[in-house]
Parts: C-alpha cells; sequence; structure tokens
C-alpha cells in the first residue's frame, strides 16, 4: 500500500488509517476530477488507492459542468445510440481512471489501484444478460485493474461465480446481510474452483464484497424510533457496524478453512471485505463514524469525498477496532431482534431498494446523455 506523505510529525489520519492495513478507495468518478488533476491529488495527498462507481454517481457527472461535451458531440454526429453513447462514456472514464492507477496497481502487486464499474442493475435478476455485460465491459476497458460490480442478488450470485471461473475480477455489491454474504464466499470459491478446473491461473483473480453499512443503521433506526423506548433509543446507530463487524468475522473463518487454504496454495487470494456505504446520513454520528469503528486488517473502505476529507482533516484512528468485538456485535443484533424489528426483513428490503435505486439511475443516465446527444445534434447541425 501506498503510504501518504505526512504534513507534521505525526502521520495524517488517513495514512494511519492506511498503516493499519485498511485500504482507503473513493466512492467517486468524474470526467471533470480526471481532466482537473483532482483524481491525481487525491491518489497523491489522501492515501486513495482505488475507485468505485455506480449509476448514481456517473448520472450526476454527465449532468454537470461541460467535461462530456467534446465525446457527446462526437457521438451525436456518429449517430451513436444514447445506450451506446452512456456504454462509451463510462467505459473511457474507468479505462482513463484505471491508467492513472495502474502505478499504484503494480506496486502493490495486484491488491489496489482497481477501478470499479458496475453492470446494468436492470440485469440485477438475469444471471445470462450479467454475465454478457461483464464480458464485455472487461473486453472494451481492457485494463487488468477494473473490477465489473455484480449484485449479490439471488441470480448474481451464479453469476459471481461464472465470471470468477472465465477468469473476470468481480466486485460483488449490495451485500446488506451476513446469510448472503456467506454466499457471496461460496460463489467466490466456487468460481476460483471452476477456473482451476479450465487452467485458469488463479493469480490474475480478485474480488472484493461490499457489504453496505450506513444504509443498515437508516432503516434500523427509523424502526427503533417508531419503537420509541429507552431500549429502542440506546441502540441507534449500532446495528450497521454491529453487522460489519460480524461479516468480517465471517471472511476470517471462511478464509482459513481447508477448502479456501487449498485454493490459495493454487495462487488464489481472498476476496477482500469492502466498507461501502460508508458516509454518515445520521446527523447526530461523526462524520467519520463508519470509518473509525471499522478499522481492520485486509479491509477496503470505499468513502465518498466528504467522508474522506473528513477523516483526513479530523478522523480519529484508534488501531484495529472490529477484533474482540464480536460477541458484543451479536448482542446488539439480538437486542434489535428481541425488539420486534426482523432484521432479515430490513436487508431484504435494503437489497431491493439497492437495485431500483441503481436502475433508476441508470435510466436518468441514459435520459441525461440521450438529451444531450440530442442537444449536440442541433448545435451540429
Amino acid at each position: 500500500m501506498t503510504p501518504a506523505a505526512s504534513t507534521g510529525t505525526a502521520p495524517s489520519p488517513t495514512a494511519a488509517l492506511s498503516a493499519q492495513g485498511v485500504s482507503i478507495w473513493l466512492d467517486d468518478l468524474s470526467r471533470g476530477r480526471i481532466l482537473s488533476g483532482g483524481l491525481e491529488t487525491l491518489l497523491a495527498g489522501r492515501n486513495v488507492v482505488g475507485i468505485t462507481t455506480n449509476p448514481t454517481i456517473f448520472a450526476s457527472a454527465v449532468s454537470t459542468g461541460h467535461a462530456y461535451d467534446a465525446q457527446l458531440a462526437s457521438l451525436a454526429a456518429s449517430g451513436t445510440s444514447s445506450s451506446d453513447a452512456v456504454f462509451a462514456i463510462t467505459t473511457a472514464d474507468v479505462a482513463h481512471a484505471a491508467d492513472l492507477l495502474r502505478p499504484i496497481h503494480d506496486a502493490t502487486t495486484g491488491l489496489d489501484g482497481w477501478v470499479s464499474i458496475e453492470v446494468s442493475a436492470a440485469s440485477a435478476h438475469d444471471s445470462h444478460a450479467t454475465i454478457e455485460e461483464a464480458e464485455r465491459l472487461t473486453a472494451a476497458i481492457a485494463r487488468p485493474n477494473v473490477f465489473v460490480k455484480i449484485p449479490a442478488t439471488r441470480a448474481g450470485l451464479d453469476a459471481i461465480s461464472t465470471a470468477i471461473a472465465r477468469g473476470i475480477s468481480i466486485n460483488v455489491t449490495l451485500i446488506f446481510s451476513l446469510e448472503r454474504y456467506r454466499a457471496v464466499i461460496d460463489a467466490y470459491l466456487s468460481g476460483l474452483e471452476q477456473a482451476h478446473a479450465a487452467g485458469v491461473d488463479l493469480r490474475g483473480i480478485r474480488s472484493v464484497a461490499s457489504f453496505f453499512v450506513s444504509r443498515v443503521d437508516t432503516e434500523v433506526d427509523k424502526r427503533l424510533d417508531a419503537i420509541g423506548s429507552d431500549a429502542a433509543r440506546s441502540l441507534r446507530g449500532k446495528a450497521g457496524v454491529a453487522n460489519a463487524r460480524l461479516a468480517y468475522e465471517i471472511y476470517e473463518q471462511a478464509f482459513s478453512t481447508e477448502r479456501a487454504q487449498r485454493l490459495a496454495a493454487l495462487g488464489a487470494h481472498p476476496q477482500r471485505p469492502l466498507w461501502a456505504s460508508t458516509g454518515v446520513k445520521d446527523p447526530a454520528l461523526r462524520d467519520t463514524y463508519y470509518v473509525e469503528e471499522l478499522v481492520a486488517p485486509g479491509v477496503v473502505n470505499t468513502m465518498p469525498e466528504r467522508t474522506l476529507q473528513a477523516t483526513f482533516d479530523h478522523g480519529e484512528i484508534r488501531g484495529n477496532t472490529v477484533a474482540g468485538t464480536y460477541e458484543q456485535s451479536r448482542r446488539i443484533l439480538a437486542a434489535v431482534a428481541d425488539l420486534g424489528i426482523s432484521f432479515d426483513e430490513v436487508t431484504l428490503g435494503l437489497e431491493n431498494a439497492g437495485v431500483a435505486a441503481f436502475a433508476a439511475s441508470g435510466e436518468q443516465l441514459t435520459d441525461t446523455v440521450a438529451k444531450a446527444l440530442a442537444a449536440s445534434s442541433k448545435t451540429g447541425a
């Protein structure tokens, strides 16, 4: 991992976080950020070693500023459809960012320096369509440090195994429940086993599992507030971290099994947990809460820029804050259940809402691009 320069005698909080074994990734990407040099600044000064994207991020990027005007004009002149234009725009941004992060990827022998691009959420429940799109994205970008993001729906599990078996590195996204996380790990290991049987070199395959945090608290806290008791209020802001900490326990256990160790001996890498949705949504919490409470070696924390900056400015990195918390975390989730809140219902609802939100953002992005193409056509006519 690349150490950050420090402006004083003590390392910056982001450097301290990196020293604890946490890879800091930026949850944002735009053409403007690339062209302005802003991305390179974050790589150099904030310990950022990776990037994640999603349809919402791209929809926001394309709808603001003029960084995409030249490409949109070219696409409009060639009569490109809006869906093909979206593909061209997003893959171009990811390819450019991957080139900027390639030195980090090489220096860490493939651990970091990754950029993620998501398959269409409209295919989230169609395994065949997801695999086809994953292969198309991989071929179009043609960079060794690009993750294809696949949602962890039931259909997504089959697509994950198949994609891994074909040597495609995958960022599994929208994981909310411990049960689904176990299934994601099994899908990854199954894919590795299939890849080895097919003669694929396991050393070139990487994966992260994006476990969402703050969205869990948002939903659970809403239900706790409805209950309104002292016991309920005492649990606010605790379920998301407890859930994530228990996911880390699962990670430790799963990749120490005989099955995982056998694959490791063949060159396979563990699928690292990635903390997603780490921007604080409750103003009562510190804006660095989901960073400080989830420090553990071997994880990724992907942050929106606001959280990244807050961590750099005043984060309190106290060492590993996950180790030794498992029993306490189980008690927290048990206490939530004792109040009549179904965690299974919460996490399934969050998965469905997440897929729907990304699908809506994908439609918004396509609509934004369609309007921009039409405007470019009129301007060039």
